[in-house]
């Protein structure tokens, strides 16, 4: 893998939030103030969202106080807490930069009558976590072939005899257990 691919890879979250344009999103940002650190909800609507990988934005657009107010955010960022979906609205393109003229009412989105909401997640990494492995539960026979296998070798006896009486006896070992269970 390229350098900067893995470096990119270990800053990226492990599940994304599943953001469209035209929906209506609280976010949740870590703001710091001095030596403070807070969090403050910002809401609004998606008006774009642009780039890919660590470098994916949206922008959030609301009106405060009859001026409209625009920002947009790293996906990727810490200081992006959790991005909670409100309403689920209706566009028909993928940038709504028409929404900057217009005031009150005309400003939404209309919303998409008989969608969920729900905050689903996209999976960009699966948490590695090791399961416990089960034992393989070994047969009779494989049980006797691994207890001749491992007999003590005597220093006296040359390594070849005993390695071809140790099969014998394996084979042998097998074959009644074959004829047993038959």
């Amino acid at each position: 893998m390229d350098i900067i691919k893995s470096i990119e890879h270990e800053q990226l979250k492990n599940t994304i939030p599943d953001l469209k344009v035209g929906n209506t999103v609280r976010v949740h940002v870590r703001i710091k103030e001095g030596n403070k650190e807070r969090i403050q909800v910002f809401e609004g609507i998606i008006i774009k969202k642009q780039g890919g990988g660590l470098n994916e934005t949206f922008t959030v657009r609301k009106i405060s106080y009859g001026v409209g107010v625009e920002k947009t955010f790293l996906i990727h960022s810490p200081l992006v807490e959790k991005v909670e979906l409100v309403r689920v609205g209706k566009a028909r393109r993928a940038k709504l930069y028409y929404l900057r003229e217009r005031t009150g009412k005309a400003s939404k989105t209309k919303e998409l009558v008989g969608a969920r909401i729900e905050n689903k997640e996209i999976v960009l990494k699966e948490d590695l976590t090791e399961e416990p492995v089960e034992e393989a539960v070994e047969t009779p026979a494989e049980e006797k072939v691994a207890e001749v296998v491992s007999k003590e070798v005597k220093p006296e006896e040359p390594v070849a005899e005993v390695a071809t009486e140790t099969a014998e006896k394996a084979a042998e070992v097998v074959e009644k257990e074959a004829k047993t269970t038959k």
